[in-house]
């Protein structure tokens, strides 16, 4: 088995199907069904079986699968060594940052890193999930996180703070009616509710916090989110409350092999410097309170 054949053989047995293999690997799905058929070929046994609802690993293709993981480790780790050798600052960098957080703290400082290293091609993958960089979908991560994988190295830059934030409409009208906004993970009425709100009902439900931002600013009802992403909004205020501490942070991260990659070092300096820059806004600090004068 070579390697070209067992990244083949390993997206089939990861999407079940050769047209979501083809679209990981960023080819036709008739490739993928004709690489497949061409490795069981020479290896003359049937490694799926073909059924409606998709490929299905035989016996055969499970007694492979960790020897193909092995090989794609290598590969992995082939081309880590290779990126983290590279000394010059020029070239590609891919940066994953939560969506929000690049919105409020990365964008903005993107046009000052082109000023500075105009030769490093920077993608900047805002993605609901996480990249995986040890497979270097990405090269460096801005992850909110409690604690990182082991596999990454990196630093923490600072802990995240959240606030109870509405507009003032809808804070004067917390005596006659208490209304939350809460994530959809949230099936049951997170601590700040029931210690502060435990009357309120629940007026809706997001995955998004984009949109919790937006249908608090709308006035449908309070809701806790980080300081970061409400603070710049002067529609909304934040409830002088006394809540638990976060035990999530801001930390950069990439793997262990592209530490000492030059473009990947200077990226991350830079960025570390942007979100220290912005302390204030990350930590809530200078919050407009609701008992403060109109």
């Amino acid at each position: 088995m070579n390697w070209d054949d067992a990244r083949f053989f390993l997206a089939v047995c990861r999407t079940g199907s050769v047209s979501a293999a083809g679209k990981q690997l960023g080819v036709n799905h008739t490739t993928v069904a004709r690489r497949i058929a061409a490795f069981e070929s020479s290896l003359s046994t049937r490694l799926f079986d073909r059924t409606r609802d998709g490929y299905i690993m035989t016996q055969a293709a499970e007694n492979l699968y960790d020897n193909a993981v092995r090989m794609e480790e290598s590969a992995q780790a082939i081309d880590r060594a290779a990126f983290g050798r590279d000394a010059e600052l020029r070239g590609s960098l891919r940066l994953t940052v939560p969506y929000d957080f690049a919105n409020r703290l990365v964008a903005p400082v993107l046009p000052a890193f082109r000023s500075r290293y105009p030769a490093i091609e920077l993608e900047l993958l805002t993605t609901t999930g996480l990249m995986d960089l040890a497979a270097r979908e990405a090269d460096l991560a801005i992850r909110l996180t409690a604690k990182p994988p082991d596999y990454l190295v990196g630093r923490e830059i600072l802990p995240l703070r959240h606030g109870v934030y509405g507009t003032r409409r809808c804070l004067r009208s917390l005596d006659e009616r208490q209304r939350v906004i809460l994530f959809r993970s949230e099936r049951t009425p997170p601590e700040w509710v029931r210690e502060h709100f435990p009357d309120a009902e629940v007026v809706l439900r997001t995955d998004n916090l984009s949109t919790m931002h937006a249908a608090t600013a709308a006035g449908l009802g309070l809701a806790r989110m980080p300081c970061y992403e409400a603070e710049p909004d002067r529609k909304l205020l934040r409830l002088d409350l006394d809540l638990k501490p976060s035990t999530w942070s801001v930390w950069l991260l990439s793997h262990v092999d592209l530490r000492s990659t030059a473009r990947v070092r200077v990226t991350r300096d830079f960025m570390a410097e942007a979100i220290l820059d912005n302390r204030a806004l990350v930590l809530g600090e200078g919050s407009r309170y609701f008992d403060e004068p109109s």
